[in-house]
């Protein structure tokens, strides 16, 4: 039987593009997703957020959801298109919401989680230029400070942004994400303004709001493997890890770019000339813990075509319904990795889940097995984790429920509540009421080996 202590957070997450729908009530002007989900090709079945799960109209009854599932904590996200839906135009219907949300949370005895930022950037920002405009810094700042103004006192702990690798890489290199570019120098500038926008808060909620709450980033991370011990794919895997990995984890612990990653884009960047004096300095502001969004390792070759050098490889492992690898294993040896080269800050696993073929019975009961299993998997490596003095200090599964996945649409299901888009109601997954039964307990019940 293994125990968590009496101070290890259980929680839940959630982000406002994927739950709230409401795109246009109350003054909310659009994203860049609601822009992107409306190009032909970009989101699976032509799904868009103008529905979601209705969170924004149903969050009362989505915290007695969480009040009932017994967790100690939920992250949600705030979208800076409800706060600003204009450049300078501060819209309190939209923050009312937020008010209304974390006060209700706070009643039901569950400490709320604010990101500011889960990519849903206002298309006011985009067409000025968004985060390949420095000013973004700026507007980021703005919205940050009305945030703190107003939820403070209720909120529990901060996070200026969530996965700034899918903001940036993923959205204006890749082309993946919303707004679809793909150009690896746009790629880098909006890192870097994102990274750079995370320090100018993280430095005006300690220096001049002097804020007293937690103040964080959460960073999606996988460690990187080569498919074989060849030079060519040991070369494919440092690449790779310094794109998906090291790129943010070395400007935000270390105050410095990898210098072999900056060789590398130097064939296709022309100047480096938006990292400005003293940037790396602000971007290295010390934060208070440090969030983690794990889901899988990666497995790579040797590619010469591809800009890292380096592409997906077989992998034998077995896979979520997204076709990632389930590998608590190379969770646990993240977290070493990081304890060893990078912070001695308090983590948080600020999302882990997967999602899988749910299927829907007569009786709304909903039998997914191997959602049950990654979630026990996960937690029992935490727990040897922090046997072994790693200091995770909590864990938020993703996702509370079923929402729009991103390009994927409503196709993939992360959430351990079911939802029927068509009704909008919610079921119980049984991997739900085994998380329940879990945070209850404080205890999981393991024969199954991650070591």
């Amino acid at each position: 039987m293994l125990k968590f202590d009496d101070e290890f957070i259980f929680g839940t997450a959630t982000s406002s593009f994927q739950i709230e729908g409401a795109t246009y009530r109350d003054g909310r002007t659009p994203s860049i997703w609601d822009e992107f989900c409306k190009k032909p090709g970009k989101v699976r079945n032509g799904d868009t957020g103008d529905v979601a799960c209705e969170h924004y109209i149903r969050y009362e009854e989505d915290i007695e959801l969480i009040k009932e599932l017994g967790v100690n904590s939920y992250r949600f996200s705030i979208a800076w298109p409800r706060i600003f839906p204009e450049q300078g135009v501060f819209n309190e219907a939209g923050m009312a919401f937020y008010r209304n949300l974390v006060i209700g949370l706070v009643d039901a005895g569950i400490k709320p989680v604010a990101t500011l930022y889960h990519w849903d950037l206002p298309m006011w920002a985009y067409e000025k230029g968004g985060w390949l405009n420095r000013e973004s810094v700026v507007w980021f700042l703005e919205y940050a400070q009305k945030c703190f103004e107003e939820l403070d006192s209720y909120v529990d702990s901060w996070i200026t942004h969530n996965e700034p690798w899918c903001a940036s890489f993923l959205s204006y290199h890749l082309g993946v994400h919303a707004p679809g570019h793909r150009n690896i120098e746009e790629g880098l500038k909006a890192a870097h303004y994102i990274l750079l926008s995370h320090g100018k808060v993280v430095e005006y909620y300690k220096n001049q709001f002097h804020g007293q709450k937690p103040i964080g980033i959460t960073l999606n991370l996988a460690p990187v493997y080569s498919a074989s011990e060849s030079f060519e794919d040991q070369l494919a895997a440092n690449n790779k890890d310094g794109y998906t990995n090291r790129w943010f984890l070395d400007a935000i612990f270390k105050g410095t770019y990898p210098a072999d990653m900056v060789n590398l884009f130097s064939k296709q960047v022309h100047s480096f000339s938006f990292i400005e004096k003293d940037d790396l300095e602000v971007i290295s502001i010390p934060c208070d813990f440090f969030g983690i969004n794990y889901y899988a390792r990666e497995l790579v070759e040797f590619d010469s075509l591809s800009p890292t050098l380096s592409t997906e490889a077989y992998s034998n492992y077995p896979k979520t319904g997204m076709g990632w690898d389930v590998s608590p294993k190379e969770f646990k040896e993240l977290i070493y990795r990081l304890r060893k080269e990078y912070t001695e800050l308090p983590i948080y696993i600020t999302e882990n889940g997967a999602a899988y073929d749910d299927v829907l019975l007569d009786d709304g009961r909903v039998h997914d097995a191997e959602r049950t299993k990654y979630l026990e998997e996960h937690l029992q490596a935490i727990h040897e984790l922090n046997e072994d003095g790693q200091r995770v200090a909590g864990y938020y599964l993703w996702s509370l429920f079923d929402n729009f996945e991103w390009a994927f649409g409503y196709e993939k299901r992360f959430g351990i509540m079911y939802v029927d888009f068509n009704t909008q109601k919610r079921y119980w997954k049984d991997s739900a009421r085994r998380y329940q039964e879990i945070v209850s307990k404080r205890e999981l019940s393991m024969q199954i080996s991650v070591k």
